[in-house]
C-alpha cells in the first residue's frame, strides 16, 4: 500500500531536516528519505564531515557530528514526520501529485523538496586518502580554518574556489602550499593577483599526490609524484580539497526540473520554487549563490512555507 504525505523531502541533511520542522509546524504530513542524495552519509549530511563547527548562530563551537544531531533530534520531537534511511530511486508525476519510489517502498506525495545538495569530489586513487578523513583531510575552509593557526596546510586544487581557501587560511596558516595538476592555477585574474603577492602561499604545478602519511589520529604528510626542492615529501598539518563538487541533481532532471549549466536546480528564490508546480528545491543542489548549512537551512524552511501555500491553495 501506498503511504501518502503532503510534503517529501528528498535529503536528509540540514537543509531537509529544517525544512521538515517547519512543514511539521504548518501541520503537513512529512517524510524525509534521508539517503536520497545519493551519498553514504547519515542524517545531518556533509556537515557531519566536519570536525569544528564555528559559525552556526546559537553554538560557538560544536562538532559536525554533534550539530548534527541535535537537528535530528529536534526533528524527530514533531509527530508529522517521518524519517526513513531510504534512497529513492524514481519519481513520477501524478494526478495526486508525485509517486516516490524506492528500493523498499512507493510514496506518494501532494509535493517535493529537492535538498539532496552536492558531494564532494575526492582524491581518487591516492593512498591514505580515505583513512585520514577527519583526521588532517577537510573540504571547508571556512569551516576548519581557524584550527590550523600557525600550522602548515595544503590547499589541492586550482580553480578560483581553491585560491580563495587558500587566501582565506593565509589569515590562519604559516604555510599554505597550493597543489595542482595542470600547468597555471586559473583562479580569477584579482584573486591570482592576492595569491601572487602573499607571501605564505606558495604554488606547486604540474604536481599530483600520491600518498598520505600520517599516525592514527592525523596527518604528517604528502608524497608528490615529483620532486619537489628536492625531496617528493612535504610534511603538512592539514589538507584542503577542492577539487569540486558533483551536484546531486539527477533525478530532478529525470522529472522534468529545469538546471543550469553546473547542473543545479533553477528557482525562483523568492518562494524556492522550481518550473514543476509543486516542485521545490533548497541548499547546496540549487543555483543559490553562498552556500552555507545557515543558509541551506532558511531555504528548506521557505520551501515548507510555499509548498504549504501551494497545498492550501488546491484544497
Amino acid at each position: 500500500m501506498t503511504e501518502k504525505y503532503d510534503f517529501i523531502v528528498l535529503g536528509g541533511g540540514g537543509t531537509g531536516l529544517a525544512a521538515a520542522m517547519y512543514a511539521a509546524r504548518l501541520e503537513l504530513k512529512t517524510l524525509i528519505l534521508g539517503h536520497s542524495h545519493g551519498t553514504e552519509l547519515p542524517i545531518g549530511g556533509v556537515i557531519t564531515t566536519t570536525h569544528l563547527v564555528e559559525n552556526y548562530p546559537g553554538f560557538e563551537k560544536i562538532s559536525g557530528v554533534e550539530l548534527a544531531k541535535k537537528l535530528e533530534q529536534h526533528t524527530r520531537t514533531y509527530k508529522g514526520v517521518d524519517i526513513k534511511n531510504e534512497k529513492a530511486t524514481a519519481i513520477n508525476k501524478n494526478p495526486n501529485g508525485f509517486l516516490v519510489k524506492t528500493a523498499k517502498n512507493e510514496y506518494s506525495g501532494k509535493t517535493i523538496l529537492f535538498a539532496t545538495g552536492t558531494k564532494w569530489k575526492k582524491l581518487e586513487g591516492v593512498q591514505g586518502s580515505i583513512e585520514f578523513e577527519n583526521k588532517g583531510i577537510s573540504y571547508c575552509a571556512l569551516c576548519d580554518g581557524p584550527l590550523y593557526r600557525n600550522k602548515i596546510v595544503a590547499v589541492i586544487g586550482g580553480s578560483d574556489s581553491a585560491a580563495k581557501d587558500a587566501l582565506l587560511l593565509a589569515e590562519y596558516a604559516k604555510k599554505i602550499y597550493m597543489i595542482y595538476r595542470g600547468n597555471e592555477i586559473h583562479p580569477e585574474p584579482i584573486n591570482m593577483d592576492r595569491i601572487k603577492k602573499n607571501k605564505k602561499i606558495e604554488i606547486i604545478n604540474n604536481t599530483n599526490i600520491k600518498e598520505i602519511f600520517g599516525d592514527k589520529n592525523s596527518i604528517k604528510g604528502i608524497i608528490l609524484d615529483k620532486s619537489h626542492k628536492s625531496s617528493n615529501q612535504l610534511k603538512l598539518d592539514g589538507i584542503f580539497v577542492a577539487i569540486g563538487h558533483i551536484v546531486l541533481s539527477e533525478l530532478a532532471k529525470k522529472l522534468g526540473v529545469n538546471l543550469n549549466k553546473e547542473e543545479e536546480i533553477i528557482i525562483n528564490h523568492k518562494k524556492a520554487e522550481t518550473n514543476i508546480a509543486g516542485v521545490y528545491a533548497a541548499g547546496d543542489v540549487t543555483d543559490k549563490h553562498f552556500k552555507q548549512l545557515i543558509t541551506g537551512v532558511a531555504d528548506g524552511c521557505l520551501a515548507a512555507y510555499s509548498a504549504y501555500e501551494y497545498i492550501k491553495k488546491k484544497i
